[in-house]
């Protein structure tokens, strides 16, 4: 996808079709080894979200389709196929992006659902992608009520999602890593630099697309000084 002139395999819902979930499995050691090749040890896939939504305009053909089961496979293939080839995989985007009829490069979607649909749609990839031992989660800039109770806070900047949720009740021991947050969905939470210690701050280990580093670097000091962040988390995620 990213580099011209390379094979390019099929989209991830024309892989949802197929019945042999092995041929995903070496897909994911064969990318692995391009990764490889080219001195990547991460690559911010797969995309573990349910197209339920018709009207999706950025998830689509990037989801192996509608049903939780089949998409849960086919990630957890994908997956196991980038790791055993010693590739970082990194399932996105939690809690699940497929029910939204807006793009949070644009905006800030909301997902209305209640928590057992979520359980047994949204989040169910996600739970069998951690229990097949997946490395890394990307947090996303969504509006989860069920899941965080205050209003205009992203998922990918809420404590109650990112640690409550994804940490202690689905036992996720692997790295968190944000969303860009150049995205129009993160700049709800303030201008660049602030928003980088702020989702670090909510539990996320890792922040994709720093706008300012330096300013990033400053307000991370900030909020430690402010007790905020505290320098033990800063260790535990370096």
């Amino acid at each position: 996808m990213r580099f011209p002139g390379l094979v390019a395999f099929p989209n991830a819902m024309s892989l949802g079709a197929i019945r042999n979930d092995s041929l995903i499995y070496e897909m994911g050691l064969e990318i692995a080894r391009q990764c490889k090749v080219m001195g990547i040890q991460v690559n911010l896939a797969p995309v573990a979200d349910v197209n339920v939504n018709p009207a999706n305009p950025i998830i689509g053909v990037r989801s192996f389709g509608e049903d939780p089961s089949n998409v849960a496979r086919k990630t957890a293939a994908y997956i196991r196929g980038l790791q055993e080839g010693g590739i970082m995989a990194v399932g996105k985007h939690f809690p699940g992006h497929g029910d939204t009829d807006k793009d949070s490069h644009r905006t800030l979607p909301r997902v209305h659902h209640n928590r057992a649909r979520l359980d047994s749609v949204e989040l169910f990839p996600f739970k069998a992608l951690i229990d097949s031992g997946l490395w890394a989660v990307m947090s996303a800039h969504l509006e989860v009520p069920a899941l965080e109770k205050q209003s205009n806070i992203p998922a990918s900047f809420s404590k109650r999602i990112l640690v409550d949720q994804l940490r202690d009740a689905m036992q996720f021991k692997g790295l968190i890593i944000t969303d860009a947050v150049n995205m129009q969905g993160a700049k709800s939470m303030g201008r660049p630099g602030v928003v980088d210690a702020l989702a670090l701050a909510a539990g996320n280990d890792v922040v994709e697309f720093t706008e300012d580093l330096p300013e990033a670097i400053e307000q991370v000091k900030i909020a430690i000084d402010q007790g905020k962040l505290t320098w033990n988390q800063i260790g535990e995620k370096c």
